[in-house]
């Protein structure tokens, strides 16, 4: 649709995939994200997108990752799902997997503070 040259719209068809259900309604919110895909263009969504669906799926390297690793993201997550967090987490030594509920999958943009709070906890863990 975009590469038609049909941007406009494109944002308001993915709100769905983006944030929890019950924020499709926050104003605030849903206009905070129309205006970052206004800033970011048609352009670079397309480029995005492409390098999305091109890219090689990188879960056999998880393993390899050495350091300590947060896997973060929002239960309601509908482009990444929840079980595909968990499995990435499984697969990642020494890492933990925090989950904020009631969030879908732009969860700083959703819940900062619950964001910044899993990220304060991981970071002063001992």
């Amino acid at each position: 649709m975009s590469r038609l040259g049909k941007f406009k719209g494109v944002t308001d068809r993915l709100m769905p995939l983006l944030i929890h259900p019950d924020r499709l309604t926050d104003k605030k919110l849903t206009s905070t994200i129309k205006k970052m895909a206004e800033r970011i263009g048609k352009d670079s969504f397309v480029f995005q997108q492409n390098a999305i669906m091109g890219r090689s799926d990188g879960a056999r390297d998880l393993g390899r990752i050495q350091c300590d690793t947060l896997v973060l993201c929002g239960r309601q997550d509908a482009l990444i799902s929840f079980d595909l967090h968990r499995e990435m987490a499984a697969k990642i030594p020494h890492s933990t997997l925090s989950v904020i509920e009631n969030c879908g999958h732009l969860s700083t943009l959703e819940r900062p503070e619950a964001v910044n709070a899993a990220l304060r906890d991981w970071l002063l863990r001992e």
